[in-house]
């Protein structure tokens, strides 16, 4: 798909550095580029190879400018699929931007927010998927969430439902033929035939479906609360799995009043930890405040670690916290086991499903922890090879798929006739072809890069 404008942008992040990379896309990248750039060789751009680098200077005004490589990518060989121009100048502010200035004087117009992957995804370089998988892996907060960006964007999710589409359009073409020309010697399409199939496709798009949880815990991360009552070893865990010290640890109960918070990454699972007041009745004023915050955080987090100290016995700040966290999803940490066990360990674990031994102060145990966190987010089975859903656009267009072959089946059941199982069969496929993008409106392809940064 041919776009007329060339388009530039920084695609650097902006501030001091070795190097500044400006972008120049589109029809008359490299003529503009000629116009400015000048190769100490003499050869000008327009006359390398794809995959050529040349050195020389940006001119402005007949002034050097700055020292620059120019990285020349012929079309449909490039990131957008078209004449693409790279030039690399030493990275500053002040640099970058002038070099950008001038390429915009030379004729080139500012690229939009993800205009580049935009142009990438319209000149058939990426499907949809791939496209918001370039997002993902720029935004990516741990390791688990790059290899799933990176799979993504690979192609992962592509040919979990290029499969399903290429059932489900075989399955209409046939279908189609079989009804427009009886006189034809073709297979005969019964209505368990069709069932058949139908309940496969729907069997596949249901496991996607699983994995949008998992997807979105792995990319924006899990809302977890630690909580307990004061002295048990809350913020030493906090400070554990934060890798330094985040919460002040002291012997002093009530220390921590206010919630402190930090993101880690556990495992596979990004973690945006709560370390909170501890939980006890309290006539301090501040104290209670910060204990009234810690139980409403726990009402709406994805994941509670309530610590219990092995060294002392339940109490009923003990027994209150378990009632309160009845009904979220909780691991019950018993920490301090390096010192004498005094705990009442079958009434807690009477009452929650998942309990990990640990010492905060010596590390023991911590492993379990990270283990059983990873179950509890569902990351322990982790592959997103097989093609996860990352965000809401592409889980809603795997539900509309399963609702439409759910309504083929239908009817299918109520005595309707093929045509009208073929238009819900067509409508499931609609919404797949939306998912890649295959079929998709300009609105929606404008709302996916939105939240592009400029110049990617």
């Amino acid at each position: 798909m041919k776009n007329n404008n060339t388009v530039c942008a920084i695609s650097t992040a902006q501030g001091e550095g070795g190097i500044g990379v400006i972008r120049v896309s589109g029809e008359k990248s490299i003529e503009i580029c000629d116009s400015i750039f000048k190769s100490i060789s003499g050869k000008p751009l327009s006359n390398l190879k794809g995959y050529t680098a040349a050195l020389g200077y940006v001119y402005k005004n007949g002034e050097k400018l700055d020292e620059v490589i120019a990285t020349v990518f012929h079309e449909p060989h490039s990131y957008t699929g078209e004449n693409v121009v790279e030039l690399s100048c030493h990275g500053g502010l002040f640099i970058t931007s002038e070099v950008l200035r001038t390429v915009i004087e030379a004729g080139a117009k500012p690229a939009e927010a993800g205009e580049f992957t935009k142009r990438a995804f319209l000149n058939g370089k990426l499907d949809l998927t791939e496209a918001e998988a370039v997002i993902d892996i720029i935004s990516a907060k741990s390791k688990a969430a790059a290899r799933a960006a990176l799979l993504a964007k690979e192609g992962a999710l592509w040919r979990k439902t290029e499969k399903i589409k290429n059932s489900l359009v075989n399955t209409a073409a046939h279908l189609s033929a079989w009804v427009d020309y009886p006189e034809e010697d073709i297979e005969e399409v019964t209505e368990e035939s069709l069932k058949t199939t139908f309940k496969e496709c729907m069997f596949e798009l249901d496991k996607l479906l699983k994995t949008y949880d998992m997807g979105q815990t792995v990319k924006e991360g899990l809302d977890t609360v630690i909580a307990g009552k004061p002295n048990t070893g809350k913020s030493t865990i906090m400070n554990l799995l934060s890798g330094h010290d985040r919460s002040i640890v002291t012997d002093i109960p009530g220390t921590t009043r206010d919630i402190i918070e930090e993101t880690v990454n556990v495992g596979n699972v990004t973690l945006r930890l709560s370390d909170t007041a501890g939980m006890r009745e309290t006539e301090d004023t501040v104290e209670k405040i910060g204990v009234d915050i810690a139980k409403s955080r726990i009402e709406n987090c994805g994941l509670v670690m309530a610590v219990f100290d092995s060294g002392r016995e339940l109490d009923e700040d003990d027994k209150k916290l378990l009632e309160i966290i009845k009904d979220a999803p909780t691991i019950a940490v018993i920490n301090k086991t390096d010192l004498e066990n005094k705990l009442n360990e079958k009434y807690i674990e009477d009452r929650i499903e998942t309990t990990v031994r640990i010492s905060a102060k010596t590390e023991e145990g911590v492993e379990n922890l990270v283990s059983e966190i990873e179950k509890i987010a569902g990351c322990d089975n982790f592959n997103p090879s097989e093609g996860i859903l990352a965000n809401e656009r592409q889980r809603n267009a795997i539900l509309n798929a399963k609702k439409s072959l759910q309504e083929a089946i239908d009817a299918l059941n109520l005595g309707m006739t093929f045509d009208a199982v073929t238009v819900t069969l067509e409508d499931a496929i609609e919404n797949i072809l939306e998912l890649t993008g295959e079929r998709v409106s300009e609105v929606v392809v404008d709302n996916v890069f939105h939240n592009f940064c400029v110049g990617k």
